[in-house]
């Protein structure tokens, strides 16, 4: 018997999509159809941020009020257009690459809500392309102290001839990303991380944690430079999140992260705010994939 589902077909692939009516997200009615048709519709600017990267699929196929379980090796029923390349991790994991349109509308109907990705290329894993600095705020605070701290990372930066490029964390935080595209190491990435981390922790220690210790995070947000670290993932630009509504991590604008520090933007976005900004706006992260910079010599 042929199985069921909805034959689709994308691009040259052909492939089969099911349950498409099963709501994944309770709260906002949100549907698999959706999510699939989301990531089909944002594919042109998500694609090239994933390209030649080992991900790690979060997925809800009972939807995300219901526990997920992270898949960091490729299931052995992906199409066989679906490459595999070895992934950071212990033991390594053979991992999907997403490299086409129908790829993420394949992993959408696996129910892989979210989408993790490496650091490095698949193919350089020793190599990361860039840093990423993680904002997490503890309680009370929110996005509005994470933006206040992205900007003294801003500051940070600017004194030793460094851009980065800001993404909402789609939950509850935001992202920083300073792009190198060049010789780097997972340990030169953490070093610097953490040592603008505790320079901010120094100057800002009623704001700023670098250590993940819960009874001081309380009303300030951590740091988490850890997030360079050879066998880390990190949040997808352009991926939704298990929350209860279909947030996405999202692009931002310095302006807006200066709105947002001082109260007067929320930065949060769903599906149909993320399509219509990148109508509007194109991919004001795709700087980061080639924005050659060098960092400061580490300490010795």
């Amino acid at each position: 018997m042929a199985p069921k589902g909805t034959p689709v077909t994308v691009g040259e692939r052909s492939l089969t999509l099911t349950n498409l009516d099963k709501v994944l997200y309770p709260e906002a009615g949100f549907t698999k159809a959706q999510v699939i048709d989301y990531y089909a519709r944002v594919a042109p600017v998500m694609l090239p941020h994933l390209h030649g990267r080992a991900l790690t699929f979060h997925r809800f196929p009972n939807g995300v009020d219901q526990k997920g379980f992270f898949e960091k090796n490729c299931p052995g029923h992906r199409p066989e257009w679906v490459p595999v390349s070895i992934g950071p991790g212990t033991p390594p994991p053979k991992s999907c690459r997403i490299e086409e349109p129908a790829a993420l509308v394949w992993a959408g109907n696996q129910a892989a809500i979210e989408i993790h990705a490496p650091m490095a290329l698949a193919d350089d894993l020793m190599n990361p392309r860039m840093v990423v600095f993680d904002f997490d705020p503890g309680r009370p605070a929110t996005i509005v102290e994470c933006a206040q701290v992205a900007l003294a990372v801003r500051e940070v930066l600017h004194a030793v001839d460094l851009e980065g490029w800001c993404k909402t964390s789609g939950s509850k935080g935001m992202q920083l990303y300073v792009p190198v595209n060049g010789a780097l190491t997972h340990e030169h990435a953490s070093s610097f991380a953490l040592a603008v981390g505790q320079l901010l922790e120094r100057q800002l220690p009623d704001r700023v944690l670098t250590v993940m210790t819960k009874e001081r995070r309380t009303g300030k947000v951590f740091v988490d430079w850890s997030q360079n670290s050879f066998h880390k993932t990190t949040i997808a630009v352009y991926s939704l999140r298990a929350r209860p509504r279909p947030t996405v991590s999202t692009p931002v604008s310095w302006d807006e992260v200066t709105d947002a520090a001082e109260g007067r933007a929320e930065l949060r976005f769903e599906t149909a705010d993320v399509l219509a900004r990148v109508e509007a706006l194109g991919d004001l992260f795709a700087p980061t994939l080639t924005t050659r910079q060098t960092l400061p010599a580490p300490s010795r």
